[in-house]
């Protein structure tokens, strides 16, 4: 699917491309992928590589052509997979060319189209388009780092009822996550240098603009870390916890099988094939069991004293 989007105090769907306008290519078919290599000629190997889900925040240039891949942060819908993960996309330009392809669906792009609509924002230029779009990620971080850490917070109050495998992978994929956005913010971060570089005397460079850039990539870096820092402290508590509930129990279990055994002993001295001195005893029977009652309880009685039970 693409869009032809010009803009005029923000982007403006327009029915054909025109020059200088943005092509937003998200989950391309083959009819996108034609018009972008015939029509426009865009090199394939560009598409091919923003359609490697693993790509790195990179540029890579052919002919006049450029390509600025980043990492932009989704929402996974599945509940096996993790909750949020990052996805790669391409900004293709040249001269009079701007074209972005994302080959997942997701909520940054529409986003970023109705804000610089609603705030009438002017693009001048590509690589305020990149800036932009590399702001807005930061933003969607952000906003993804909140539900993270709510998930966080819901996960521990399970945790503190008991302790469940779910809620452990639930932490588990949390951390997972949240290690792929420290990774992807830090790949934009220096995606922002080797843009001011290219750029440096093309007359594009908005030095406010990427100053705000700058700073919403290090609040959503600072807040990465931070979440991180506190899902790993819970993740190490949530394990001695689970270490000291073990050990409890098999100190329980140790101090059960000494007690029970004083009753076996008794029995099993009383079971040999020798005199027991208790033939003629009237009720030997009762006293064997009332003795091994009261043993028994005694060992109670100690562990209880010394905190085994």
């Amino acid at each position: 699917m693409r869009k032809y989007l010009y803009c005029e105090a923000g982007f403006v769907e327009k029915p054909q491309w025109l020059p200088n306008c943005w092509v937003n290519v998200v989950c391309p078919d083959n009819n996108d992928f034609d018009f972008l290599t015939q029509t426009l000629k865009v090199p394939e190997s560009f598409l091919t590589d923003i359609a490697d889900t693993d790509e790195r925040p990179r540029t890579d240039t052919e002919g006049n052509w450029l390509l600025t891949i980043l990492r932009i942060p989704v929402q996974n819908r599945s509940a096996d997979s993790l909750p949020f993960s990052t996805v790669p996309i391409g900004i293709i330009t040249n001269d009079e060319i701007i074209v972005s392809v994302c080959y997942h669906d997701t909520d940054l792009l529409p986003d970023f189209i109705e804000h610089t609509r609603r705030k009438g924002i002017e693009v001048r230029n590509k690589l305020d388009l990149i800036l932009r779009i590399i702001y807005s990620s930061a933003v969607w971080f952000l906003k993804y780092l909140k539900q993270i850490n709510l998930d966080i917070t819901a996960a521990e109050k399970e945790l503190e009822k008991s302790i469940r495998n779910e809620d452990l992978l639930r932490l588990m994929r949390l951390q997972k996550t949240l290690v792929y956005f420290n990774t992807s913010i830090r790949g934009n971060e220096v995606m922002i240098e080797k843009l001011q570089a290219i750029f440096q005397s093309s007359g594009y460079l908005n030095r406010e603009l990427v100053e705000d850039v700058i700073i919403e990539q290090k609040q959503a870096l600072s807040t990465v870390n931070i979440y991180s820092d506190i899902l790993t402290g819970t993740m190490d508590a949530f394990a001695s916890i689970i270490s000291n509930n073990e050990n409890a129990i098999m100190k329980r279990m140790t101090s059960l099988s000494i007690a029970l055994m004083i009753p076996t002993l008794i029995a099993s001295f009383y079971g040999m094939n020798v005199d027991i001195h208790l033939e003629d005893t009237p009720h030997a029977f009762a006293l064997i069991i009332v003795a091994s009652a009261a043993l028994t309880a005694l060992a109670f009685i100690v562990f209880r004293k010394i905190k085994w039970f």
